[in-house]
């Protein structure tokens, strides 16, 4: 190989390097230590590796060594502030809520620079547009808070402001609980110095070794022959990995759900006799280098025979289908519900009805760090894996039972972690790695492309949905029926779980006292469902709040009138036939009606040309923690009178630091600690208790309480007669801890869902949200835009309010992909980029937005605290469908709403053709299904 020596000027000093000519400038600097940047979808499409060459913001993993010339001018974060002398930038990434993952904030602060370096007074809409023109991508934040920090950093570049006046205040009396306090880790971020993935992978010792996947080429295929020898002989391998090296050869948990037939229906690590999906594992190729793992990777012959595939539940739910899983049907689950009176004659003879099939997509979570994990064993002995987890305690589990291993001899590390939205739940990527070193004895690293990571990781789950709804001559609702079927894809992952929240969600959060539903499961040769924010409720909101718009219009109602009337009141019962708590839904939507009327005024003024006008409603919420739910924090005095937090609150960009860190120092007020005396070392099984998961909207409420309880104990501790506090050196003299472990649960305290009829409370709180829509469609080509949005939401007490707002721009944000672009098919090679699954940039979310959170206190939440984040990504993208609607009178039954089905809908109607779908064949008929349930009770 012949290698190139030359000079350029990196952040202002001259630097010789040493590179081939076709090796991309992403890869050169981060190999000379400069790994601010980031490599994420690796084709140009994301701008986490943007650097400024020669003035202009370039995408460095595109940008060929090839075409950078000697004494260039190259600028990366790493050469733009430092921890005590930020710049401008860097401090309003940090005050604004830039930063949330923060593995793209690097990519967004060099481009921003080089937009003030040219113009130091953007408008908005310039920064929006540079941001774009760019492709800088941000999954995390929604991009408002980004153009806020980009505005707030030029006033201080122009010299209208100071950095004290972008610079976090505290309030006179100290207290950082509900304020705008910054989150901790963030300083890490804005200078590019937290290391992901693939950073410590880069840093990891000269004897890791490096591993490469080999993937299948068909979705649906028996393994006949696996024939590693040539690429076992290739230079630099180790070891050709296969199924026959994993002790335990399952990944998958027991679905758990009492109607199901595939309770305990494994999920290889590595496919041995047949693949299910693309993203199925066949071997993993062990090797000195990366470079040479994948070259061997691509030598492995596998001989494989098609199976017919199926791409959707609607084909693996027909009689004749094969079994995706032999033995087992296709449909292999089914939760009903069952509320009130019967509901075929209440509909039959109401004054209104109406009935719809729809479709929600198979949304890809599209964060934009791929999976990037190391093992090696530790100082103690354990198999430490390092990885984006979001249940540390679960992977530890399933490791440990794939490897035959005690639980306590595998320990589990959170890398920081470029976001997950919940696919970072499962342990499918970290098991690849934990089996390489645990056969190998070495350390091993693993970073998947872009393209590897979204073939490999588990998706929202699609939904077919037939529904009917009706209400009396003063629009009041009457009964409510719907047959609902999830594609759980390859794998039984989440199942049972998934199919109780849709029937505890849809309806939500009306008074419906007559219901009658069921939900399915069914296996396809897609990408299994996993967890995914929201989990469960968008699929339920797009059929109810579709047909409640439906209904509203059928009763000559206008839809926000409709949707007050029918609101649920104290005493009224959710779906899952329990009281809702708080039940605040009506001044919720009180609060919402003016910004609604301020839309309905917007509509009447002229729009721009070829373009419609539309207003959208929608409602709903999600629920917070689970029926048996426990989590465990330790909180420890140190002898310099800091405190230090450990727990396993994950951090996945939503908070967990600040969350720690406010409820800890609210918790611990009366010691008068300042923030900087909490301490949080977080995140590692070794010396972290388990506080369960990252999700449900659980962590703030249940480990925020469970660090009271450990607060509390300490302080009761450490308090003395006289009401004074004793130090380290006091407790230890006399014989007390200095160590306390709190603990919360809810074992016991709340019903599950029953799988008989639907009904329980499945949760230990609620939230609530509700939001009004602007849009306005292209006639010609369909195109929705969003003009302005307005929430109202319900989460109890604030904790902290830049991470309540954070969450609440991200669920806004990828609603709105959901409503529009976004879906994922194992079946489409377009589905292998970030633009292919259709991630919206920043141009096309709105800048208009505005949160307004009523906080009706939680009974049992921390400081009257609930859980948020959720709630945010349930039904806001059916306040956009019902925009579209409003705007040019044609419904989208099958999300997303993409210009070409909007089009096509507006020719359609224009020519006169009937637009609603026929219904979808879900399986058996309905009320058969429901009959054999009645007669068949589980005990």
């Amino acid at each position: 190989m012949k290698l190139i020596k030359r000079t350029f000027i990196i952040n202002g000093v001259p630097r010789p390097l040493v590179f081939s000519e076709d090796e991309k400038l992403s890869v050169v600097l981060r190999r000379y230590g400069l790994t601010g940047l980031k490599i994420g979808c690796g084709v140009g499409q994301c701008g986490a590796c943007t650097v400024i060459l020669n003035g202009q913001p370039v995408r460095s993993c595109v940008k060929k060594m090839s075409s950078v010339k000697a004494m260039d001018n190259i600028e990366t974060i790493e050469g733009l502030g430092t921890a005590n002398n930020l710049h401008p930038l860097q401090q309003a990434w940090i005050t604004y809520g830039g930063v949330q993952c923060g593995f793209c904030t690097p990519g967004f602060i060099m481009s921003a620079k080089a937009l003030l370096d040219v113009n130091p007074s953007p408008t908005r809409q310039e920064v929006r547009d540079w941001f774009s023109k760019n492709n800088n991508i941000c999954r995390c934040t929604g991009y408002v808070p980004l153009v806020d920090a980009v505005m707030a950093a030029a006033a201080v570049m122009r010299g209208e402001k100071t950095m004290a006046d972008i610079t976090f205040q505290e309030s006179p009396d100290k207290s950082i609980y509900g304020s705008k306090y910054p989150r901790p880790y963030a300083l890490g971020k804005v200078l590019g110095v937290t290391d992901y993935g693939d950073d410590i992978g880069l840093k990891m010792p000269p004897e890791t070794l490096h591993l490469a996947a080999v993937w299948p080429t068909l979705t649906h295929a028996e393994i006949k022959k696996i024939d590693f020898s040539e690429a076992e002989a290739m230079s630099g391998v180790v070891k050709v990995l296969t199924a026959k090296d994993v002790p335990v050869n399952n990944i998958g948990p027991a679905t758990g759900h009492k109607r199901s037939f595939a309770q305990m229906y494994p999920q290889p690590v590595l496919a041995e006799t047949k693949v299910t999906r693309l993203g199925d594992p066949i071997a993993v190729v062990v090797a000195r280098t990366d470079e040479e793992a994948r070259a061997a990777a691509a030598k492995v012959k596998v001989e494989l025979e098609p199976i017919p595939e199926y791409e959707t539940y609607l084909e693996a739910a027909v009689p004749d289908a094969v079994s995706v899983h032999p033995g087992v049907p296709n449909v292999f689950l089914e939760q009903p519900l069952i509320k009130g009176e019967e509901v075929e004659d209440i509909i039959e003879n109401s004054a209104y009805s109406v009935s719809g099939s729809f479709y929600s997509s198979r949304e890809p979570h599209l964060s934009l760090e791929p999976w990037a994990i190391q093992a090696y064993y530790d100082e103690d002995g354990k198999l430490a894996v390092q990885f984006k987890s979001q249940f540390l305690y679960f992977a530890q589990g399933q490791i440990a039972k794939m490897l035959d291993l005690p639980a306590d001899q595998v320990r589990i590390i959170e890398s920081a972690t470029g976001a997950s939205f919940g696919y970072g739940m499962t342990a499918e990527a970290p098991a690849l790695a934990a089996l390489a070193c645990f056969v190998l004895k070495q350390p091993v690293t693993m970073t998947m492309t872009w393209a590897e990571t979204i073939r490999f990781t588990g998706k929202r789950a699609s939904s077919f949905a037939n529904g009917r709804l009706a209400c009396d001559k003063d629009g009041h609702i009457t009964a409510m029926e719907y047959d609902i079927g999830l594609d759980h894809g390859s794998h039984s992952r989440s199942a049972g779980g998934l199919e109780a929240k849709v029937c505890r969600f849809i309806g939500y959060p009306y008074k419906i006292d007559n219901m009658r539903g069921l939900v399915r499961a069914a296996f396809s040769n897609n990408a299994f469902c996993t967890a995914y924010r929201g989990f469960g409720s968008p699929q339920a909101y797009t059929t109810s709040e579709a047909l409640v718009d439906m209904l509203a219009e059928k009763a000559g109602i206008d839809p926000f009138e409709f949707r007050y009337i029918n609101a649920a009141r104290p005493g009224d019962l959710s779906p899952s036939n329990r009281p809702y708590t708080p039940c605040k839904i009506v001044e919720m939507l009180d609060k919402l009606r003016p910004f609604y009327n301020e839309a309905l005024e917007w509509k009447k003024q002229p729009a721009p040309a070829g373009k419609k006008r539309g207003v959208g409603v929608s409602c709903g919420g999600y629920n917070v923690g689970a029926t048996n739910d426990k989590s465990e924090v330790a909180i420890e005095l140190n002898p310099d009178g800091t405190v230090t937090c450990n727990n396993t609150w994950e951090a996945q960009g939503q908070g967990a630091d600040i969350g720690t860190l406010c409820i800890t120092a609210e918790a611990l007020k009366p010691l008068g600690l300042r923030p900087e005396q909490i301490r949080l070392d977080l995140n590692d099984t070794a010396f972290c208790p388990n506080s369960g998961p990252a999700g449900g909207s659980r962590s703030h409420y249940v480990t925020g309480n469970a660090i009271i309880d450990a607060a509390n104990k300490l302080m009761a501790a450490m308090k003395k007669e006289d009401g004074s506090w004793r130090t380290y050196d006091e407790m230890v003299a006399e014989g007390l801890p200095t160590r306390f472990k709190g603990v919360y649960s809810t074992v016991g305290m709340y019903e599950d869902i029953s799988p008989n009829d639907g009904s329980g409370e499945g949760r230990v709180d609620q939230n609530f949200s509700s939001y009004v829509f602007c849009v306005e469609v292209d006639e010609k080509t369909g195109e929705t835009e969003i003009v302005s949005v307005r929430c109202v939401a319900d989460v109890g007490v604030v904790g902290n309010l830049l991470a309540l707002e954070g969450q609440a721009y991200s669920g806004l944000a990828h609603s709105i992909g959901f409503a529009l672009s976004e879906e994922y098919s194992d079946h489409e090679k377009k589905y292998a980029t970030l633009k292919g699954c259709g991630i919206l940039k920043c141009n096309q979310l709105p800048d208009d937005v505005k949160f307004v959170y009523q906080e009706t206190p939680r009974e049992h939440g921390p400081f009257g605290s609930g859980g948020a984040s959720e709630c945010f990504q349930s039904c806001a993208h059916m306040g956009v469908i019902n925009a579209i609607n409003d705007a040019v009178g044609v419904r989208i039954y099958d999300l997303p709403a993409t210009p070409e089905k909007v089009k096509a809908a507006m020719e359609a109607k224009a020519a006169g053709k009937d637009l609603t779908p026929e219904p979808y064949y879900l399986g058996d008929p309905l009320y058969e299904e429901l009959e054999r349930i009645k007669k068949n009770p589980i005990v």
